[in-house]
């Protein structure tokens, strides 16, 4: 994760913006794809980059014990009421090797420097067998690199390659226009698990129309 909290200055904007109600489809469409990659199961379920807690309800929903981390106090705040927290780096994070059976990370790969490092760690506190569920933003069709200002259209220009840290964006009103994004292409993102030694079992695109808006995987760690 990120060495300074960025989230820290618009905790309370997050948190309102996060809301099923305030979110509208898309927070809907967020949490039917989650529960549709992670499915019921029983034990802790680690939320990576859990900020203000938005998706424990889901977890929790399906059986799992929600546990969160993330690095900013400000929106730990808000997640302290929907599940137990943490203050803790993705990429340093607080738990014995093969500790849980169950981890996630929904919308957060653009909030950090290196997410093959946090999907590292990931891999590293897993136990034999347990899942991971990534979900953030679909990395060919959202990013500087695409304007969806127009309803309808979608306009890709150069820079899917670059994958450093982009602030503004076409919503003013936005996240990324607030705390910025990094990149990370279709096949940095997969490689990713690869690299850490879990197995895909399972992708999934999802979006309101046509062009795709979420990007998920379901990635698993070797039995033995």
């Amino acid at each position: 994760m990120t060495t300074t909290a960025a989230y820290d200055a618009h905790a309370d904007w997050y948190n309102d913006y996060m809301s099923p109600d305030a979110g509208g489809d898309y927070i809907h469409r967020v949490h039917s794809t989650l529960g549709g990659l992670l499915g019921p199961g029983a034990g802790v379920c680690l939320d990576v980059c859990c900020g203000t807690g938005a998706h424990a309800a889901v977890t929790a929903g399906l059986g799992w014990t929600p546990v969160g981390v993330d690095l900013s106090r400000g929106q730990l705040r808000h997640a302290a009421a929907r599940l137990p927290v943490a203050v803790a780096d993705a990429t340093a994070l607080p738990l014995a090797d093969a500790s849980v059976p169950a981890a996630v990370c929904v919308l957060a790969s653009t909030d950090v420097p290196d997410y093959a490092a946090v999907v590292g760690e990931i891999a590293r506190v897993l136990a034999p067998g347990g899942r991971f569920v990534h979900l953030g933003v679909h990395p060919c069709f959202v990013g500087a690199f695409a304007d969806h200002a127009e309803p309808g259209r979608l306009v890709v220009g150069a820079g899917y390659a670059d994958r450093s840290r982009k602030g503004g964006g076409w919503n003013p009103a936005g996240v990324r226009a607030r705390v910025g994004a990094w990149h990370i292409p279709l096949a940095d993102l997969l490689s990713a698990a690869l690299t850490a030694g879990l197995r895909l079992e399972r992708t999934v695109e999802a979006g309101r129309e046509e062009v795709p808006e979420l990007f998920g995987f379901v990635a698993v760690k070797a039995a033995h």
